[in-house]
């Protein structure tokens, strides 16, 4: 299962023969050669809150990490959650998938329709090229947070078929 930038992960790890299907949530679904970066670039998010550090990390501005990241999360949780996130490598987002898992397993997707962190046009057309099973939740970025009963239940489902496929 990956989330945001974790679906580019769970593209190249999920070639693992440990690994049944693929589950993305408000994701890149990178195919083989492309990146997050390249992907970002053809269909733009709303947010314009990405912010580089001088030390080449990326985070989102806390002044807009409640809209643009959290929406559907209460005032407190969001304000959390921007002054403690994770600063990914700028570079990470310019790596390319040298095989996309999902072109040889099942995968399945949540296309968050409110989201501002990633397009939700990208992510429908990401999900649709890899024909992956696909929900979509009104949700902000973090469906699985502000959804968690659904994005568990896909979850669920993707554990079950993936191990009958």
């Amino acid at each position: 299962v990956g989330h945001s930038y974790g679906g580019a992960v769970v593209t190249e790890a999920g070639n693992d023969d440990k690994v049944a299907g693929l589950v993305y949530v408000a994701a890149f679904q990178p195919d083989t050669g492309e990146t997050p970066l390249a992907l970002t670039k053809k269909m733009p998010p709303a947010t314009t809150a990405i912010k580089a550090t001088t030390d080449g990390h990326l985070y989102i501005d806390p002044a807009n990490f409640h809209q643009d990241f959290a929406a559907d999360l209460p005032a407190a949780v969001a304000g959390f959650m921007a002054v403690s996130q994770v600063m990914p490598a700028a570079q990470s987002f310019g790596v390319p998938i040298t095989h996309a898992a999902w072109r040889t397993k099942p995968s399945w997707a949540v296309v968050a329709t409110a989201d501002r962190a990633i397009n939700p046009d990208l992510e429908r057309f990401m999900t649709q090229r890899a024909g992956s099973k696909t929900v979509e939740i009104n949700s902000s970025h973090v469906a699985y947070m502000s959804h968690p009963a659904e994005v568990a239940k896909l979850i669920e489902q993707a554990a079950a078929q993936s191990s009958k496929e």
